[in-house]
């Protein structure tokens, strides 16, 4: 089947509330063309596997996709997909469908002779890495990964490059406690709002954590992004939220346990979504060689802003590059599109990366 075919099959499938029916397609397209063992598991993944040996090498993707737009759906609640100018358009053509039908076919045709291939498309990946989580949990585990995430279009325009790190997610709240009283008489309470802005003052002035990988500079970010408290005009305020948006960097954190030293304040973390930083640099520079071979442009290591399964992975252990045909701004846009041509690419850097790692 031709790759742009196997596309929109693929993203014809709704997949934002209810995966296993994307799971199921997958699952049974690489029982159909391989003669490898395939399981969907009762998480949603899929998982294949061939070859053996000590190295494995998996090609990592996931087949859930974010809500789609009114004009992504039709009156029937089926996904629009329409195509124009070499780029097809609809949810989850760029995040992330187009580049997993590339590695489902990838994975096919592939004749590893020095290790073990392994295909996984992860369920809820988009709802916090669930199914990769629930792998993991479960014993999954690789040498090296390509994680068909967005790679394209960071060093220049088209250019499908080779991303070594990318940046979590730290999302949390701090809680500020007080003593609620009528505005009239302020000393009579303890006012939440106020100790909740002496814990955004500390907030603002904590420095912005660094790392580096592979010689690249990464920078993470604290930033307040919400504040709700009080519950009346003329009361005085007994509780006061405030939500921080961390962007983290491998092997160091913001000290937010800092806010904590505040009367009536307390810290707690509602999401944890990991960096990923590549940790063997002959893999990176294999996958870079491959890139540079299958396209005109000279494509560069590279770190993203985005998490991806690619973290949970790393954390386990495993070396993970992120290699994909999405382009900042394409995914989970109202008009998400992807180059078929660049599909295709990842398709021969898919092959010739496992070509070149497994023999």
């Amino acid at each position: 089947m031709d790759l742009a075919d196997l596309t929109r099959e693929l993203v014809a499938i709704p997949s934002h509330e209810d995966e296993s029916q994307a799971g199921d397609f997958v699952a049974a397209w690489l029982r159909d063309h391989t003669d490898t063992a395939v399981t969907h598991d009762d998480h949603g993944n899929v998982i294949a596997r061939k070859g053996s040996g000590d190295e494995s090498l998996a090609l990592v993707g996931h087949h859930d996709v974010v809500p789609p737009d009114d004009e992504q759906v039709d009156a029937d609640g089926d996904y629009v997909i329409s195509q124009q100018d070499g780029r097809l358009y609809g949810r989850g053509t760029a995040d992330m469908k187009g580049p997993l039908a590339a590695a489902m076919q990838t994975f096919a045709t592939a004749d590893p002779t020095g290790g073990e291939l392994v295909f996984a498309s992860f369920a809820g990946e988009e709802q916090g890495g669930v199914g990769c989580r629930a792998a993991i949990a479960d014993g999954f585990s690789v040498d090296s990964a390509v994680v068909v995430e967005g790679s394209t279009g960071y060093s220049r325009p088209a250019v499908t490059d080779v991303a070594v790190a990318h940046k979590g997610r730290r999302g949390s709240t701090i809680v500020a406690e007080g003593e609620a009283a009528h505005a009239s008489e302020v000393t009579a309470g303890e006012n939440a709002i106020y100790r909740a802005t002496d814990a955004v003052d500390v907030v603002r002035d904590l420095d912005f954590p660094t790392a580096e990988v592979l010689g690249h500079d990464l920078q993470g970010s604290v930033a307040v992004t919400e504040i709700d408290g009080g519950s009346a005009w003329n009361v005085i305020p007994e509780h006061c939220e405030v939500t921080v948006d961390e962007r983290t960097v491998p092997g160091e954190r913001a000290p937010l346990d800092r806010v904590e030293a505040i009367d009536g304040v307390s810290w707690r973390v509602d999401q944890d979504l990991p960096p990923m930083a590549c940790g063997d640099a002959e893999f990176a520079d294999a996958v870079l060689a491959v890139a540079r071979d299958e396209q005109d442009g000279d494509p560069e290591h590279v770190v993203k802003p985005h998490a991806t399964d690619a973290g949970w992975l790393a954390a386990e252990g495993t070396d993970c590059v992120v290699v994909g045909a999405a382009e900042p701004g394409e995914a989970h846009t109202a008009d998400e599109s992807v180059a078929i041509e660049v599909v295709e690419r990842c398709r021969r850097i898919y092959d010739g990366v496992v070509e070149s790692w497994l023999g």
